[in-house]
C-alpha cells in the first residue's frame, strides 16, 4: 500500500487494534462438518467459544488489517480478506509477514537465505522483492490469520 509522507508510514493505512473486553462467542459444533449427504445438526452443539481466546495469542501485540491488491492471491489471500497480525511473532523463514520496506505497507512471504532477504508475492504477475543494501525493511508483524468473507 502505497504512502504519502516519507516519515508518515501509515498514511491512507487502516489497522484495528482488537478490542481486549469484548468476548466474541459462537457456538461450538463437536465433530467435523459433513461435505457429503446433510445430517441432523442439533445433537452435535456443544457450548460456546470465544474467539478471542482462540484466534488471540497476544492482545497487546494483535492488530487487524485489511487487505487490498492481489498479489497473495495464490496463497488464497485476496482483496477484502481481514487479517490478524501479531508484533510479538519473531519473523522466520516462510513466514506470511507484514512488511514496511521503504515506507510502504506490503504483505510477501519472507524467505532469508543467508544475508539476502527476499520478500516473495504469491502471484505470477509480481516479481519477488530483492531486498538490496540501503533499502529499510521493518517486519512489522506476523500473520496469524485469515479471515475471509463469503
Amino acid at each position: 500500500m502505497r504512502t504519502e509522507g516519507k516519515n508518515d508510514s501509515l498514511a491512507g493505512l487502516r489497522l484495528y487494534a482488537l478490542s481486549q473486553t469484548s468476548e466474541i462467542f459462537i457456538i461450538l459444533v463437536d465433530g467435523a462438518i459433513c461435505a457429503g449427504f446433510p445430517s441432523p445438526a442439533d445433537d452435535y452443539f456443544q457450548s460456546r467459544i470465544d474467539l478471542n481466546e482462540e484466534l488471540i495469542r497476544n492482545p497487546d501485540a494483535t492488530f487487524g488489517i485489511w487487505v487490498q491488491g492481489d498479489s497473495m492471491q495464490d496463497d488464497g489471500i485476496e482483496s477484502g480478506d481481514f487479517l490478524l497480525v501479531d508484533r510479538s511473532v519473531a519473523p522466520f523463514n516462510g513466514a506470511l509477514a507484514v512488511c514496511v520496506l521503504n515506507n510502504d505497507f506490503t504483505i510477501k512471504r519472507i524467505e532469508k537465505r543467508g544475508k539476502k532477504i527476499r520478500l516473495l508475492p504469491a502471484n505470477p504477475a509480481f516479481a519477488p522483492i530483492e531486498i538490496q543494501e540501503g533499502d529499510e525493511l521493518i517486519i512489522w508483524g506476523i500473520v496469524t490469520y485469515v479471515i475471509k468473507k463469503p
